[in-house]
C-alpha cells in the first residue's frame, strides 16, 4: 500500500517535473523570439539591413582604413597649397603678358613719337648748352642700379653747387624749354628705351636715386617694399599725386605704390594707362 502510494507520488512528481521543464523551456524560447513576434515584415527587413550595414562598417573600418581617411587639417593644407600654386601660376602668366605688352608699347611709342623726339632734341640744342639727353643712376627691382634716360630739362651741372636734391615745382635750375618738356611729359619719352632694355616697365612705381633711397629707408618703414617690382614710366602715384617736394609727399607716394603692387593686374595697368593719357592731355600731376 505504501509502495503504491509512493509509486503514485513518484509518478505525480515526474509529471510535475515534466510540466515545470516544459514551462521553463517555453518561457526561455518566448524571451528569445519575442521581438520578432511584434515586428512587421517591413520593420524586420529594415533591422536586418541596418545590422548588415553595421557589420560591414565594423569589418572594413579597420585602424589601417581609418588612417587613410584625410584629416580636416590635411584638407586645409592641401587647399592652401593648391591656392598658392594657382596664384603663382597667375602671377607668372601676368609677368609674361606684362613684359610682352611693355615691349610692344615701347616699340610703338618710340616709332610714333619719333618726330616729336626730333623736335624736342632740336629745341634743347638751340636753347641751352649741354647734351640733348640726360642719364642718371636709379634703383630698379630689388635695388639693382641702372641708368635712366631723359631729355635734359635742367641747366648743365645743375647740382654742382646744391648737390643731390629733389626737383621743385618752380625750380630755377630748369630751362624754359625744359619746363615745357616736363609739363607735357615729353622728357620721359626716352625711358621707353629703358623698358626695351628690361630695366623698367611702362607701369610701375617711379625709380628713385640710390642716395635718396638709403635716407628714405630709415624714415619710411615700408619704403623697401616698392623695390619688389620693376619701376615704371608712369604709375598709380603719378596719376593721383604730384612731384615729391617733401617727406610727406613721399609717404603718400609709397602708399599709392604699395596699393598698386597689391592689386597688380592687366586691368589695373590699363586703367593707369588711360588715366595717364588724361593727365598728359590735361597737363595734370605726373
Amino acid at each position: 500500500m505504501k509502495v503504491e502510494r509512493w509509486n503514485g507520488l513518484e509518478n505525480s512528481w515526474r509529471i510535475f517535473a515534466v510540466i515545470a521543464v516544459s514551462v521553463l523551456i517555453s518561457v526561455v524560447w518566448d524571451g528569445v523570439t519575442w521581438p520578432d513576434k511584434n515586428l512587421t515584415k517591413q520593420q524586420s527587413l529594415l533591422r536586418h539591413t541596418e545590422e548588415k550595414k553595421s557589420s560591414y562598417i565594423s569589418q572594413n573600418m579597420t585602424p589601417q582604413n581609418r588612417s587613410q581617411v584625410p584629416e580636416p587639417s590635411s584638407l586645409i593644407l592641401f587647399g592652401s597649397g593648391l591656392l598658392t600654386m594657382v596664384i603663382a601660376f597667375l602671377r607668372r602668366t601676368y609677368n609674361i603678358a606684362k613684359r610682352a605688352v611693355d615691349i610692344a608699347a615701347s616699340a610703338l611709342a618710340l616709332t610714333v613719337l619719333l618726330p616729336l623726339c626730333l623736335l624736342a632734341a632740336l629745341l634743347i640744342k638751340i636753347t641751352s648748352k649741354g647734351p640733348i639727353f640726360y642719364s642718371q643712376v636709379r634703383s630698379g627691382k630689388e635695388g639693382k642700379h641702372f641708368d635712366i634716360y631723359k631729355f635734359r630739362t635742367m641747366k648743365l651741372d645743375a647740382e654742382k653747387e646744391s648737390g643731390p636734391v629733389w626737383a621743385r615745382l618752380k625750380d630755377d635750375r630748369i630751362t624754359p624749354i625744359g619746363r615745357f618738356l616736363r609739363k607735357s611729359h615729353i622728357d620721359e619719352i626716352p625711358q621707353f628705351i629703358n623698358v626695351l632694355h628690361g630695366d623698367m616697365s611702362v607701369i610701375g612705381p617711379r625709380p628713385e636715386r640710390p642716395i635718396f633711397i638709403e635716407k628714405l629707408k630709415s624714415q619710411i618703414s615700408d619704403y623697401p617694399k616698392r623695390l619688389s617690382v620693376k619701376p615704371g614710366i608712369t604709375g598709380l602715384a603719378q596719376v593721383y599725386h604730384r612731384y615729391d617736394e617733401s617727406l610727406s609727399d613721399v609717404r603718400k607716394k609709397v602708399k599709392y605704390d604699395l596699393l598698386y603692387i597689391k592689386r597688380m593686374s592687366m586691368g589695373t595697368d590699363l586703367r593707369i594707362a588711360a588715366r595717364t593719357m588724361s593727365v598728359i592731355t590735361g597737363f595734370g600731376p605726373h
